[in-house]
């Protein structure tokens, strides 16, 4: 399992204002934070204004750590791919099914036999509310991919997570189309989720428990790499528990549960758990939301 942290964005007032001013020092401070992290995503946005050109600057700060390169500017990732020395490692955060970005970053993708994220949307579609409709714009990016030559196993599909608080119904879509795309390939395809969408908007207490367990629920559905925060290494832990089969209390044999469920088309009601555990209660109430079957709100671990 890959992780590649997520803490270098411009969507952070404070992280957009470092960048704009070359804060030398904010910046190494969130890359040493993402130690444990076997990828950094560089997340610049448009990469125009005070922001041109700064992968330039940033790069060289990231001490041979593998990048991805996160941008909705398609040349500004091709210019960041040039200044790294081994871009076979590196990331490309990513393209979508519209025919321009899909063209320029799967060329780029070839050329530094990089890997390369690809979103199930497109400017036509938008983010399909099905697994099924995202499942077609998979097989077309891979079409494309393989058209260009790009090796199998450097394709990573990404179905898009939408925070729970929105629309809590496309928790399950993306874990069913994560499922999809793993059955759908021979050898089978990669997966990749921006896993701290989940719980955009949800009350900053909530946060840290509905990431986890929809980590572990995606996990189970064929998770191959995420990108999250690498300020939470209790999160970090249990990704590593999960890959190692190795769990050290009754909250980490729920979560391999939780894994298992998903993966053998389970259901949460077959789940044993201490009902005494505040702990295992609240986790059970998350996975509970996550899979659609009881209603969010704010308050939900209070019911």
């Amino acid at each position: 399992m890959l992780l590649i942290g997520e803490n270098i964005h411009i969507i952070s007032k404070t992280v957009r204002e470092a960048l704009e001013n070359r804060d030398e020092n904010f910046v190494k401070n969130l890359i040493k934070i993402q130690k444990k992290m076997d990828c950094i995503d560089l997340n610049i946005g448009p990469s125009r204004g005070k922001l041109d050109k700064i992968f330039e600057w940033l790069i060289p700060l990231t001490e041979g750590k593998d990048i991805s390169f996160d941008s909705t500017n398609s040349i500004a990732i091709v210019e960041g791919l040039k200044l790294v020395k081994n871009p076979q490692n590196c990331f490309i955060n990513s393209t979508s099914n519209d025919i321009e970005r899909l063209e320029i970053l799967t060329d780029c993708a070839m050329a530094n036999s990089c890997n390369i994220i690809a979103l199930t949307l497109s400017k036509q579609t938008g983010i399909p509310k099905t697994a099924d409709e995202r499942l077609e714009i998979v097989f077309e990016i891979y079409e494309k991919c393989i058209e260009k030559g790009i090796e199998h196993n450097k394709i990573y599909f990404d179905p898009l997570i939408l925070p729970v608080q929105a629309d809590q119904s496309q928790g399950i879509e993306a874990l069913n189309t994560l499922k999809m795309i793993k059955e759908s390939f021979d050898p089978t395809g990669n997966t990749i989720i921006g896993l701290s969408n989940i719980s955009n908007g949800a009350p900053k207490n909530l946060r840290p428990l509905i990431n986890k367990v929809f980590g572990v629920l995606a996990y189970g559905a064929g998770l191959d790499a995420v990108i999250m925060d690498a300020k939470d290494e209790e999160l970090v832990r249990i990704f590593k528990m999960l890959e190692n089969n190795s769990p050290n209390s009754q909250i980490d044999e729920l979560y391999l549960n939780l894994t298992n469920m998903i993966k053998n088309f389970e259901d949460l009601e077959e789940i044993k758990f201490d009902k005494k555990s505040i702990d295992e209660q609240n986790i059970i109430k998350t996975a509970a939301v996550l899979l659609n079957k009881t209603i969010y709100s704010d308050s939900f671990t209070q019911v």
